[in-house]
């Protein structure tokens, strides 16, 4: 169900009221230990002390692949995050490019040490200062509708509201040419460009300020996301999108949902609901 209104308007006047669901789980992994030439040496000198008789035949070193560690210690495998891709690919999302910019960002590098071991299951996971990283995918799902837009899904330009850690920011920079991201809270700021840095992406243009007034100096926007639920979407933002852009913000307090702003003249802007969502709220001014 969809309407049009004339603009200025509240997200509360041209949303669908109706409601959506989605199943999530999680799953985990075990890492088996690799036998180590440290292991095959002493087994080696074992036999030599219990045959001294006998000629000594070399016993070859096996070494079993695995990934190297990566930043923050851990062994991470790339098998687990397509496994992360796959499940996020069975709830739904069908975009081969949004799927793809899932599997190059490697998730781990944008949560905390003590958090790295679950960084591919999907649920949200807490990032400090009372804040989440979102979901692979709620991230996914979000891309994949803002990406399914008019012009094939060609983004020149993309805001995101709430940088938060950097993960989604890095996700969208390999779906569109240029990523702006507005952060309210400092340190979260200096965490993205910190996250950020490692992985010499060109095309994200980091922001500290207040997410709800945009970018006014760089708009119009092909597309725009709200990583944060306010009770109505900013009509600023919605002044910010371009003609056939798309707009993908959750809505609510504690019931949320996920809605779809599409503008489709200077005036009029279509919305629907897709489904339901829970992101930490929508909060005006910098701290």
């Amino acid at each position: 169900m969809s309407s049009k209104k004339p603009f200025p308007l509240p997200l509360s006047s041209v949303i669908d009221k109706s409601s959506g669901t989605q199943s999530q789980g999680t799953k985990s992994f075990r890492v088996a230990t690799p036998q180590t030439a440290t292991q095959n040496a002493a087994h080696s000198l074992a036999n030599t002390a219990r045959q001294k008789t006998l000629p000594v035949q070399p016993r070859p070193v096996v070494l079993i692949p695995q990934e190297l560690p990566e930043q923050g210690g851990s062994l991470v495998s790339a098998a687990v995050r397509k496994a992360m891709v796959a499940r996020v690919a069975s709830q739904g999302v069908k975009d081969q490019v949004v799927l793809a910019a899932l599997d190059a960002i490697p998730r781990h590098l944008f949560v905390q040490p003590g958090l790295a071991s679950q960084a591919y299951i999907d649920a949200s996971l807490p990032i400090g200062h009372h804040q989440t990283i979102s979901q692979p995918y709620i991230v996914a799902r979000m891309i994949e509708v803002m990406r399914n837009n008019s012009r094939g899904g060609v983004l020149n330009q993309v805001l995101e509201i709430g940088t938060g850690c950097g993960y989604q920011a890095a996700v969208l920079s390999r779906v569109a040419k240029e990523v702006y991201s507005i952060e309210r809270i400092k340190p979260l700021h200096e965490l993205a460009k910190q996250n950020l840095r490692p992985l010499r992406i060109a095309n994200i243009r980091l922001h500290y300020g207040d997410g709800m007034l945009g970018l006014e100096q760089v708009a119009p926007f092909d597309g725009i996301i709200l990583a944060a639920a306010g009770m109505e979407v900013p009509q600023t933002l919605l002044a910010q999108l371009a003609i056939g852009g798309r707009l993908v913000a959750p809505v609510g307090d504690r019931r949320q949902m996920l809605h779809l702003i599409e503008r489709v003249s200077q005036s009029e802007w279509v919305s629907s609901t897709l489904e339901e969502c829970h992101f930490v709220p929508l909060r005006p001014g910098t701290i």
